[in-house]
């Protein structure tokens, strides 16, 4: 995982026309921009979605970053973590199982969170044709859970387990007896999927980021500042091609003057008219042919 990088928005051009209203804006006003978003998606060859922490802020999970986020109350972890791993895999082991005995705050969360109106509004989308795929920074497994079936978790998901020989993944349903578990298809060190600071990201979510991403004519952003690269960079390869990015997120970001259409709301009722506009959309096309 990388930080947030400087001059990323360099090459993005400005929309001629942008709509972007704010948390709280009349009903009206947001009804406009969802009616805008949902006539970008419908009208869509190959629409990709980028989702963050925000998205699953209402499903209880905290974000990393703001007021109340788990990096600014807890600290941010060490930037050597994945080095700290490869210098010894066992002790790391180690304290995986104590957390999974005594779960901390955010271990606790996740094990507990449910998806919530957001995450099956973007199934739904998927299921429908229009969402063609989309690319979480989230490792909490709700996307799956919701019935995402075309999806990248490029930071991973806590309840996998990566080899990280040969990238095989499997269900991470209980802590091995052996420290470090090895790899059945090439003897491989084994953590769980996640990516820590240091971490290369997996070769396998790059290669499918990047052929989704250059395939894509639309982008929606949902919950996420759009900081960590390179998460980040497939949703800008979109823009810099000057197709539409959609930005739904609960407060103005650093993308939001580069959007075609910005609504800051909440992401689970804004996604859900959304996508009930949509179909309004296609199912008016389909009768008019």
């Amino acid at each position: 995982m990388m930080r947030p990088r400087k001059g990323a928005f360099s090459y993005l051009r400005m929309p001629a026309m942008s709509h972007s209203f704010e948390h709280g804006a009349p009903h009206d006003q947001h009804q406009e921009s969802i009616e805008r978003a949902a006539e970008l998606l419908a009208q869509s060859r190959y629409c990709i979605a980028l989702t963050g922490a925000g998205i699953s802020a209402e499903s209880g999970i905290p974000t990393f970053r703001g007021k109340d986020g788990l990096w600014t109350k807890h600290g941010e972890p060490p930037l050597n973590q994945y080095e700290q791993f490869s210098e010894d895999p066992a002790a790391w082991w180690q304290q995986v199982a104590e957390r999974r005995r005594n779960p901390d705050e955010l271990t606790a969360t996740i094990a507990e969170a449910q998806p919530n109106d957001a995450h099956y509004a973007m199934a739904e989308l998927e299921r429908i044709g229009v969402l063609k795929h989309i690319i979480t920074q989230n490792v909490d497994g709700l996307h799956r859970l919701a019935g995402a079936e075309s999806l990248t978790e490029i930071h991973g998901c806590t309840t996998l387990l990566r080899c990280i020989g040969c990238n095989t993944r499997s269900p991470f349903d209980e802590i091995p007896e052996v420290f470090p578990p090895r790899c059945d298809q090439c003897g491989g060190i084994v953590k769980t999927d996640t990516v820590m600071f240091g971490e290369p990201i997996p070769p396998d979510c790059l290669r499918r980021c990047y052929v989704e991403s250059s395939k894509a004519d639309c982008v929606i952003l949902v919950g996420t500042t759009a900081v960590v690269s390179p998460a980040a960079d497939f949703a800008f390869a979109v823009g810099q091609r000057g197709h539409p990015m959609i930005e739904v997120n609960l407060d103005p970001t650093v993308i939001t003057n580069y959007c075609a259409v910005a609504i800051h709301d909440r992401a689970g009722e804004l996604m859900s008219r959304i996508t009930a506009e949509v179909k309004r959309i296609r199912a008016a096309h389909e009768h008019g042919s």
